[in-house]
């Protein structure tokens, strides 16, 4: 059996390892890396069954391969990422004052290319490409989740249509605040609504009340995402409060990029493929999902959660907390369903909550964590 590829990401892991005084390097990932800042220390190297992923390389280093595979930058507008995305980057180019730089920056000129070439592309350097940059996504993200028990990953589900001023929302970012603050890791699908709120929630962890009454009254002048100022006033209350050392992980994807990705995740793992992250964001979050009031899309994870959850697939069951008992039996009457088909035995293994308090779901969470 082969041994397993070491990953080389960063242009400081690259330096130390060319330093090496050893003259083979076999089975080596790098990864978005520079090559040409240390031409000579590159060159004393060979390379065996390496694989080279949008690397700047000096002339030469080929020819001291074998067995290597070599994969350029397309030269489209994204390349594939060593990291996930930070806020920074991901609107890299953007000014608060002009609402409008959004379509400089580099978020909005990857949603603008991915249109140009079409939602479900017909040329195949873009799918490949696409592929590529989704395949670096997933492996930044496996790297970036090894940092924590898996049991203290949460996912929140629920409308991108709900308005910041809507109660729902506040009690979701408060929830999420104190979720975070006991140590889970909040992750959504980072858009807008109540994907903004959870990260909101985890933005603000560590912060008094009064303050974070200061930030929704600065989110007020935007209540809906297609509003002019929604990423405006993001970006203010980022300003005034910043973070405190807390993460959080949005899942956002350019499917749906005309709902900008909230830069309240502290990372942010943004895909081509809609399918990969819908069903990523399930299997990821080993430690529960929170469903609070959605519709179509909600409705979908739930009943695709319930399925992971009855065949045991990740080797046990992950709580299911409903927030909004009116919404989950009588306006959308999810919970009624859940409960008829687990008495029939259709379901089996759920561990369900259906709550309006925050502090007994924290507890469901905290006895499976």
């Amino acid at each position: 059996m082969h041994d397993r590829y070491k990953q080389i990401k960063t242009d400081a892991e690259l330096a130390e390892l060319l330093s090496s005084p050893e003259q083979e390097l076999r089975r080596m990932a790098f990864q978005c890396v520079d090559f040409t800042t240390c031409p000579e220390s590159a060159l004393a190297h060979i390379y065996r069954e390496c694989l080279f992923l949008s690397c700047r390389l000096p002339m030469g280093l080929k020819r001291q391969s074998k067995d290597c595979l070599f994969l350029p930058n397309m030269g489209e507008e994204f390349g594939f990422p060593s990291h996930l995305y930070s806020p920074e980057e991901l609107y890299e180019g953007f000014n608060p004052d002009v609402p409008s730089s959004y379509e400089k920056c580099y978020d909005g000129r990857v949603y603008r290319h991915y249109l140009k070439k079409g939602k479900y592309a017909p040329d195949i350097k873009e799918t490949l490409a696409r592929t590529l940059h989704d395949h670096s996504i997933s492996d930044c993200l496996q790297d970036f989740l090894s940092r924590f028990d898996e049991h203290k990953l949460v996912g929140v589900m629920g409308g991108h249509g709900l308005s910041r001023l809507d109660q729902a929302y506040y009690q979701v970012v408060l929830f999420c605040k104190r979720l975070t603050e006991a140590g889970f890791l909040m992750i959504s699908g980072g858009g807008p609504g109540a994907m903004e709120a959870t990260h909101l929630g985890a933005w603000m962890a560590g912060r008094s009340k009064e303050e974070l009454r200061e930030a929704l009254s600065i989110l007020s002048v935007a209540p809906h995402y297609s509003d002019e100022l929604w990423l405006s006033s993001a970006f203010e209350v980022r300003k005034r409060f910043p973070n405190l050392g807390y993460e959080s992980l949005g899942v956002p994807t350019w499917l749906y990029g005309h709902e900008p990705s909230t830069p309240f995740a502290t990372h942010i793992a943004k895909y081509f493929d809609n399918s990969i992250r819908e069903d990523g964001i399930l299997t990821i979050s080993k430690g529960g999902i929170i469903y609070t009031p959605g519709s179509a899309g909600t409705l979908q994870e739930i009943f695709q959660e319930a399925v992971q959850n009855h065949y045991l697939t990740f080797g046990y069951a992950s709580p299911m907390i409903f927030m909004g008992k009116q919404f989950w039996t009588e306006e959308v009457p999810v919970w009624p369903l859940i409960m008829t088909l687990v008495e029939k035995g259709r379901y089996k293994n759920l561990i369900l909550c259906l709550t309006d308090d925050a502090e007994e779901a924290e507890q469901v969470l905290q006895q499976n964590s």
